[in-house]
């Protein structure tokens, strides 16, 4: 669909004298797309006749909403996981990703003047390493995952294992 304007340049280049074809090639459209808004009115606004796109997540908003509303003002922070759990009970049957993006999407976590600002928790280079493992039951292995807290630089290791001596072994490589 052609915003308002494109379709006063095809008036007004039709008054110039191009050609419908030129016209097309000129603005990168089809020649039948021309031909629709050269025959309609000068006051012609288009419509759009789609039916609103309901996601998965919409029916549970005002929930979501509320939910966030209190934990707002009894000062606490509601992690996305728990808000996802909750509605789980209720029937929402799609993934906490999706969860997520909708969020961000309707921004339903707004700041407000009296959020304290994030703070960014850096550390001196070479001075703090996070660690953890990964599961994996299927193949009967984990992961051991270590990441340096100033470049982010991460290191990972599979092992069969999580015994002390793999960790600490892990931690020397």
């Amino acid at each position: 669909m052609l915003r308002k304007g494109d379709i006063k340049m095809i008036k007004k280049l039709l008054e110039k004298g191009f050609s419908k074809s030129a016209i097309a090639r000129k603005l990168g459209l089809s020649r039948d797309t021309v031909r629709r808004y050269a025959n309609a009115p000068d006051d012609y606004i288009p419509k759009i006749n789609r039916k609103p796109v309901i996601n998965s997540v919409d029916p549970y908003l005002p929930y979501i909403a509320t939910m966030l509303e209190t934990a707002r003002n009894e000062g606490v922070e509601i992690p996305t996981t728990v808000i996802y759990d909750e509605i789980v009970k209720l029937g929402y049957d799609d993934s906490l990703r999706w969860l997520q993006q909708v969020m961000r999407k309707y921004e339903l976590r707004k700041r407000t003047k009296d959020d304290e600002p994030l703070i960014r928790f850096e550390t001196p280079a070479g001075k703090q390493m996070q660690v953890d493992w990964v599961e994996f039951p299927k193949d009967n292995l984990s992961a051991f995952v270590a990441t340096m807290g100033y470049s982010r630089a991460s290191y990972v290791e599979y092992v069969d294992n999580e015994k002390v001596e793999t960790l600490l072994g892990c931690h020397r490589r």
